[in-house]
């Protein structure tokens, strides 16, 4: 205990620490005291304060050279995953049998993809200078795991800061955004559901943009934590239609449909 303690509190010893490290790593034979070496070195070699290219170049090995600062590229894969939900929105289309529902569909995913120009695509959730209300990590750019869709907190602990070295921004790539209600198997089969007999006018659409791009329905979840079988979670019905528009929704959608 008293070692750990120590090892917990390094800053003023840090860099002799990795040296010994290192060095006992170059000779170690035991494969889980290796992995223990390894894993305090990734730890200490930290350069989240950094933030420029310029002073941390390494970090920046393999990142498109636009990018100059870390903040700027991590708000961009954030962008990124999110708009890849929006693809998979639009290429439910060719889904869409009758030209009337396709056509609402169009103008429904036109209106979602005006509102996410609006929001920056919630860049901002991976972006480490944001306000606290908007980003998901710490100011110093720590992200922690928030659990599988069905408990409330990480039963493991998971975390990890991005920003601190090119192989953590590497392994946070395999965190995954995951979608509570599940995106392919409900919400988008439920919005298409709805169109069958409304317009588009008539769809909250404020609500299926929470459900399919906002941390109203998302949850950071370590790869471990991501459980990829069937949520059986379903979309809300009293919150799809905008108020005084779903008279019609008795006959169209199963009141069973609910969280």
């Amino acid at each position: 205990l008293c070692d750990i303690g120590q090892l917990l509190s390094t800053d003023r010893h840090a860099d002799a620490l990795v040296e010994a490290a290192k060095g006992l790593l170059s000779d170690e034979k035991s494969f889980k005291k290796r992995k223990v070496l390894i894993d305090l070195l990734q730890n200490l070699e930290d350069t989240s304060d950094l933030e420029s290219r310029d002073e941390d170049a390494d970090w920046f090995n393999g990142v498109d050279a636009r990018f100059k600062t870390k903040s700027a590229y991590m708000k961009y894969n954030c962008e990124s995953r999110i708009r890849g939900y929006m693809k998979e929105v639009d290429d439910a289309t060719r889904s869409v049998q009758k030209a009337k529902v396709r056509a609402e569909f169009l103008k429904t995913s036109k209106c979602l993809v005006e509102m996410l120009k609006n929001d920056k695509y919630n860049g901002k959730y991976f972006d480490r200078t944001e306000k606290e209300s908007g980003r998901l990590c710490t100011r110093e750019g720590w992200f922690t795991c928030q659990g599988s869709f069905d408990q409330k907190l990480c039963q493991s602990l998971h975390s990890i800061n991005p920003y601190g070295s090119r192989e953590s921004r590497i392994v946070f790539s395999t965190w995954n955004l995951d979608h509570r209600i599940e995106k392919k198997r409900t919400i988008i089969p439920c919005l298409l559901e709805a169109l069958q007999n409304h317009k588009t006018t008539d769809i909250n659409l404020i609500y299926f943009y929470q459900m399919l791009f906002t941390r109203e329905n998302l949850k950071l979840v370590h790869i471990a934590c991501h459980k990829k079988g069937a949520h059986n979670l379903l979309c809300d019905t009293r919150k799809m239609f905008r108020p005084g528009k779903n008279a019609k929704q008795d006959s169209t959608v199963k009141k069973k449909r609910l969280i």
